[in-house]
């Protein structure tokens, strides 16, 4: 049984050299915390553009990862603790492998489903003055993911993550990125995956446009 060892939420911060505002630099929070459509009640995001909104409401992420990371970026393993990717919820237990696209939790009194993967940009390497780590953990496929919010509520350290409904067998978080990140994607791959139930809209369509582009490639004879 998993549950939730850390919440975290809110705390914008300055990324060094260049001064980017960012959410990434979250606090702890000891108690219950509210859960609604957009996110933790007080979480901040720096560049809303491409952070929160109803289907990146809430980021979890495995906190078994930040072994891989440490032992690759040894510089900054001090740094490399829970909460420190800025994610909202940290567990053991949970990771890319065994939570799947469209999987329904219960986390505390709310209902949570998960809507696609994490992609892990620059500020990460910022964040921790190491050039390609956003890039391993892309490689690496240990990226977290992001959850809609069902059903609001309020969730806290302890509140066990119990999975209610599996939309998709197939396509893991893992299998995802193996899928997206292909450099030849089998065009059933990529149309099975756009449409497995809750994946998030915006994945949906850049997933199918892309199986469009390849199936004309191939009627092309290109």
């Amino acid at each position: 049984m998993t549950k939730i060892d850390h919440v975290f939420a809110g705390g914008l911060g300055v990324l060094q050299p260049e001064g980017q505002r960012t959410g990434i630099f979250k606090q702890r929070h000891a108690g219950p915390v509210r859960v609604e459509r957009q996110g933790i009640v007080g979480d901040q995001h720096g560049d809303t553009r491409v952070h929160g909104g109803p289907e990146k409401a809430v980021h979890q992420y495995a906190a078994q990862n930040y072994g891989r990371l440490a032992h690759a970026f040894a510089d900054s393993a001090a740094q490399l603790v829970p909460g420190s990717l800025g994610e909202n919820i940290s567990a053991l237990g949970l990771c890319e492998c065994n939570v799947h696209i469209g999987d329904v939790f219960q986390v505390g009194s709310a209902v949570l489903q998960v809507s696609q993967p994490r992609s892990p940009c620059w500020k990460i390497n910022h964040r921790f003055d190491a050039e390609h780590m956003s890039m391993f953990v892309a490689r690496e496929r240990i990226t977290g993911w992001y959850y809609r919010v069902l059903q609001p509520g309020f969730v806290q350290a302890g509140d066990v993550i119990e999975l209610l409904e599996r939309h998709s067998e197939r396509f893991s978080i893992d299998r995802f990125w193996q899928v997206q990140l292909a450099h030849r994607p089998l065009i059933d791959d990529l149309l099975a995956l756009a449409a497995v139930a809750g994946l998030a809209p915006d994945w949906q369509r850049r997933l199918s446009e892309r199986a469009r582009y390849l199936l004309k490639r191939v009627e092309g004879g290109l």
